[in-house]
């Protein structure tokens, strides 16, 4: 099979007109390319991997399973915006899997944070392996790949996955429909695809996901704390007319406590520490410079909602030195 490439002259995709070509062209070739067979998708709820299941849900419809694995590092309310935009809006066939427990089990006193990856990453794919050795027929594996991790891929800057590393027995073909796209692309193309701006303009999230913002040795409460301390600095932001505007920021918790006062009470309890930062390509950021009223709101409400938080620092270090995750 050719290689699909980015055209040299190729039009940059930035209007709903030229979207809207961009994804009657795609299901033309999808329906070429898969016919009557079946077809398989890891769906995590970026946007990478949704427009992949929207324009394969337009093309192909039932004939697509994607399955969706909560390993309880995900944000607050994303298992289930997943849910219900694929399931219950676009009657999707989508599997959820409820892997919380196990990958929480595995992490359990791990403080490296090389060795949390592999754990997560390796975790991930038998998961889904699990779940795709169970369904028959199955010959095609749909993937978000996009056309900056073609290029990372060819300068050596980072490895391109094909097929995410599955076991040998599961010897699927590709579909890769918005490979030759940027992510601005992608995002133009599922705001056309009418995906919710939630999910189209979500901000940059590792792998990992909040386990690499839950440094060092992963506990249960420490990462409820740091969920429910991210969502309230996420609607913060949104209501401040920051969520469009600054490139990445979530909250980091990590693992020592400090002595305050709660309550007329002595508390040992975690910082929150608050990062947003600004780039073009990720190999270089500023600080945003946050409103200081808007930091005292921050900080009010995440020491008083947050069970486990007594105290809300700001990161202003920008990269380099420190790298956009901490881990």
């Amino acid at each position: 099979m050719t290689e699909i490439r980015r055209p040299d002259n190729m039009q940059r995709i930035t209007t709903p007109e030229l979207a809207s070509a961009f994804i009657e062209e795609q299901i033309k070739a999808l329906k070429e390319q898969i016919g009557n067979k079946k077809v398989l998708l890891a769906l995590s709820g970026g946007v990478d991997s949704s427009v992949v299941a929207a324009l394969l849900i337009k093309a192909v419809g039932k004939q697509l399973t994607c399955v969706h694995v909560n390993h309880g590092l995900l944000r607050k309310g994303e298992p289930e915006q997943v849910i219900e935009v694929f399931r219950n809006q676009m009657n999707a066939d989508l599997i959820y899997v409820d892997a919380v427990d196990r990958f929480l089990d595995k992490l359990a006193g791990v403080s490296d944070p090389e060795t949390k990856r592999k754990i997560i990453g390796a975790e991930f794919i038998e998961v889904f392996a699990e779940e795709a050795r169970k369904l028959e027929g199955v010959e095609l594996l749909a993937q978000g790949t996009i056309w900056p991790d073609i290029l990372e891929s060819e300068d050596g800057i980072k490895a391109h996955h094909n097929a995410g590393g599955l076991p040998d027995d599961l010897n699927f073909e590709l579909v890769e429909p918005v490979r030759i796209l940027f992510k601005d692309e992608v995002r133009m193309v599922g705001k056309a695809l009418g995906l919710p701006d939630g999910m189209v303009f979500r901000q940059p999230f590792p792998g990992p996901g909040l386990g690499v913002r839950c440094t060092g040795a992963i506990t249960r409460d420490r990462l409820e704390a740091l969920r429910e301390a991210d969502a309230i600095l996420r609607e913060e932001f949104a209501s401040a007319g920051l969520a469009g505007k600054v490139w990445q920021y979530f909250v980091i918790v990590p693992d020592y406590k400090s002595t305050g006062v709660k309550d007329g009470k002595r508390a040992f309890e975690w910082p929150a520490i608050i990062r947003a930062v600004n780039t073009r390509d990720a190999m270089s950021a500023t600080i945003e410079r946050i409103d200081y009223d808007l930091l005292e709101k921050i900080t009010a409400r995440i020491t008083a909602e947050v069970p486990g938080i007594n105290r809300v620092l700001y990161d202003l270090t920008p990269k380099p030195t420190g790298t956009i995750e901490w881990e």
